[in-house]
């Protein structure tokens, strides 16, 4: 062996040794990475999010911008230029945003227009944590870093030896107000910006506090800049304020907003204290780590690690805080339902057609106290309105079907959450199954035709009638398990009883899946399995013919038992993922399921998320467990274009929490998770109640996915589920791996889960 040989196998081994410690010191935080799913736009979404520095539920998230004002696609991971650091309340680029406004230092001339004041930036000059960002602004030399609180951010501007250093602030277009208070060092204003669900008085009022004295100041209306001016009110209202700089010279901005008056925003202004930058970042990497930490685990598999933690992540931004803490302490909201100022939690930007599969139920295992005030909120919010919104952003709003509020509300009381008026949300949910708010999702579209008929027919100039009638059915079953469990009478729950059945009706024998039809009970003869949209809401027949969560085995009856059944599923994946493209317009879940290689598997989308935890009820768990390993490793990673689709408020990232720590909740209100396969050596629950449940899995690896078999709390599990009132009391599951399936385990019919028409034989 040469000298030079020794001196590098040396050189490396001591490299690793310094690695391991800094690896085995990291915090749950230090795993994320804020930019996963970024790297999307209009025609393909690999998640459709952008970086949000935030504090877990915060009410305001703040993000750099590099799209145009008004555009949905805030940040792209591919863009090059940054055009300012904007508060943002946007759940996905499809809803938009409300009651943004940016923040822009520039250096040299006085420019106010986005593109005039954008600078170049790169990855390579950026960090983006969820409690803290950084990047250099290369065409002014300047590096801004943020951090955040709940309601407030500080700035920290370091500009470079220059005459002309400036600070824009875009309150941006669609009405606004802006004024500078130069002895105060301060700016104030508002924007009414929104995309819809808000009252006529929407305003989000804020407040901006420099450490310097202003020099020169301008406000802008509509890009005109006006330097005789210092207030300005109109479509597009600005400022611009400036300063000479010497080198690395520092400048903060206390920022603050609040939806209630700017009285309010300075009370708001108080969550930075002294507004000393390096302790509010610390605090905020703290509390991140207080939230990511509930699960711990442990596992050799860095890329896993940062894919789970950045899931995390995005699993407890929303719903966000939409409340505020009044002089007295007291908790207080804007509602956006009726324009007033009341008592109490609200949270919005949700949509309960995607959250209510896992994101929830994740709150009710994992951070139950939080959604106890989501519940409140929901309370307010039927009090407000007269129905529980659908889509939340930040009132009612109208997207995609189903009246899902139903399994919110229900699961969380099936799991044991307390405190708030269930009496009042069970009148709400009966209200929203025999009512609809025009214009929104809201209650339910065609309720008349459903509860006439059993189904929606597609002849009653009403799309996606099959997906709204297999979630009507669904809805309807969460209610009349929550009215059994308040212990309702039967004449008040028996109706939601028979409803819960209707799924039967659009299902078609002939095709052996799901199909539309008319009002006289026609099928669709134009039905093609593959065609998109029709009578499905983003998606086809393959998708949708699988969501009969609160009764598979009637499903499975219906399709001609276990083996008809698992063919249907097996077929999912055997048709080529072109079918259907030619369908309709290309949407971009269209694409994202093509492109995919998956068959007809669109796990990009909803619906269809589920569906490979089914073969535990259908006597071939082994083919869940391949499955979902092979959707774990293929679909999510922990870059930019780390989401197989649109993540969806945490939905699509929850699924992913569950799913790597080996479990599934297929029917929220139910008090049952699926089992699938771990994806980690051993993960801890650090829960509310203070208890600890351990997941350990014995021989697991890339290759060893498959179940030898399950000890829960020291005695064989020979069930495909665990309940959640023995995963809450803490204790120990252990899981055998191995690389070959066992053909025996879960395959009887004592072993399956929770089916409608077991429960009632």
């Amino acid at each position: 062996m040469n000298k030079f040989s020794v001196i590098f196998k040396l050189s490396f081994i001591n490299t690793i040794f310094f690695y391991l410690p800094v690896l085995a010191n990291n915090s749950p935080v230090d795993y994320v990475n804020t930019l996963v799913g970024t790297q999307s736009k209009f025609e393909l979404s690999t998640g459709n999010t952008y970086p949000a520095i935030a504090m877990p539920w915060g009410m305001n998230f703040w993000t750099p911008q590099t799209g145009d004002m008004g555009d949905g696609w805030t940040y792209t991971y591919n863009a090059d230029k940054i055009k300012g650091f904007k508060q943002t309340h946007q759940p996905s680029p499809w809803m938009n945003d409300y009651g943004q406004f940016a923040l822009m230092p520039v250096t040299g001339g006085v420019v106010f227009e986005q593109n005039q004041r954008a600078s170049w930036f790169s990855h390579k000059a950026e960090i983006a944590k969820p409690y803290y960002y950084k990047v250099y602004l290369a065409d002014h030399d300047v590096t801004t870093e943020m951090t955040v609180t709940e309601r407030a951010s500080l700035f920290r501007f370091t500009f470079p030896e220059e005459q002309n250093s400036y600070v824009i602030v875009d309150a941006f277009d669609k009405g606004s107000y802006i004024k500078i208070i130069p002895e105060e060092n301060k700016i104030i204003g508002y924007s009414t910006r929104n995309s819809g669900g808000v009252p006529e008085n929407f305003k989000n009022y804020f407040i901006i506090v420099f450490d310097k004295p202003f020099q020169f100041t301008a406000v802008a209306l509509d890009n005109a800049i006006k330097t005789n001016q210092t207030e300005i009110e109109g479509n597009h209202a600005g400022s611009i304020i400036g300063f000479s700089t010497h080198k690395g010279e520092q400048i903060h901005a206390r920022v603050a907003s609040s939806f209630i008056s700017f009285e309010q925003a300075e009370l708001n202004l108080q969550e930075l204290g002294d507004g000393d930058f390096d302790r509010l970042t610390e605090e905020g990497k703290n509390r991140w780590n207080e939230i990511l930490s509930k699960i711990e685990i442990e596992d050799n598999d860095i890329d896993n690690l940062r894919t789970f933690y950045s899931c995390l992540y995005r699993s407890v931004l929303f719903p966000r805080a939409f409340y505020e803490i009044n002089a007295e302490g007291e908790t207080i909201h804007y509602s956006p339902y009726n324009g007033q100022v009341l008592p109490g939690y609200l949270f919005t930007d949700t949509g309960f057609w995607d959250t209510f599969r896992s994101l929830f139920p994740l709150l009710n295992l994992i951070y139950p106290s939080m959604n106890e005030k989501m519940q409140e909120g929901l309370v307010n919010a039927y009090k407000e309105s007269g129905f529980l919104p659908e889509w939340a952003s930040p009132g009612h709003r109208d997207c995609m079907v189903g009246n899902n509020s139903a399994s919110v509300v229900a699961d969380a009381y099936i799991k044991g959450l307390q405190g708030y008026d269930i009496e009042l949300l069970w009148e709400a949910l009966k209200h929203g199954a025999n009512n609809h708010l025009k214009g929104t999702a809201s209650g339910r579209v065609a309720f008349e035709a459903y509860n006439r008929l059993g189904y929606v027919p597609n002849n009653i100039g009403v799309g996606q009638n099959v997906a709204r009638t297999l979630e009507y059915a669904y809805n309807d079953w969460c209610i009349y398990t929550l009215g059994k469990k308040l212990g309702k009478p039967d004449s008040e729950i028996e109706i939601y009883k028979q409803r819960s059945l209707n799924y039967k009706n659009v299902y078609n024998p002939s095709e052996k899946l799901m199909v539309g039809k008319d009002d006289r009970g026609k099928f669709n003869p134009r039905f093609s399995a593959t065609d998109w949209s029709g009578d499905f809401c983003e998606g086809n027949s393959w998708h949708w013919s699988f969501c009969v969560f609160h009764d598979p085995q009637g499903l499975i009856d219906l399709m001609g038992g276990n083996e008809a059944f698992n063919q249907m599923m097996d077929s999912v994946f055997v048709i080529p993922s072109y079918l259907g493209i030619k369908s309709r317009g290309v949407i971009h879940e269209m694409r994202e399921m093509q492109v995919m290689n998956m068959g007809q598997y669109a796990h990009g989308n909803q619906p269809i998320q589920h569906m490979v935890y089914l073969y535990n009820y259908s006597g071939e768990p082994w083919k869940a467990q391949y499955r979902v390993r092979d959707i774990m490793e293929k679909l999510y990673s922990a870059t930019p274009d780390g989401y197989c689709g649109d993540e969806d408020n945490g939905q699509t990232s929850a699924w992913y929490i569950f799913s790597a720590l080996g479990f599934y909740p297929v029917c929220p209100g139910t008090d049952q998770y699926i089992i699938g396969t771990p994806l980690f050596k051993e993960a801890k629950l650090h829960l509310e109640n203070g208890k600890c449940l351990t997941i350990e899995a014995k021989n697991n690896s890339a290759t060893n996915k498959y179940i030898r078999s399950i000890k829960l709390n020291g005695k064989n599990h020979t069930l495909n589920y665990f309940k959640h009132n023995v995963l809450v009391e803490g204790g120990e599951i252990q899981f055998l791996m191995d690389n070959e399936p066992n053909l025996k385990r879960g395959s009887t019919k004592e072993t399956v889960p929770y089916s409608f028409s077991l429960a009632n034989e």
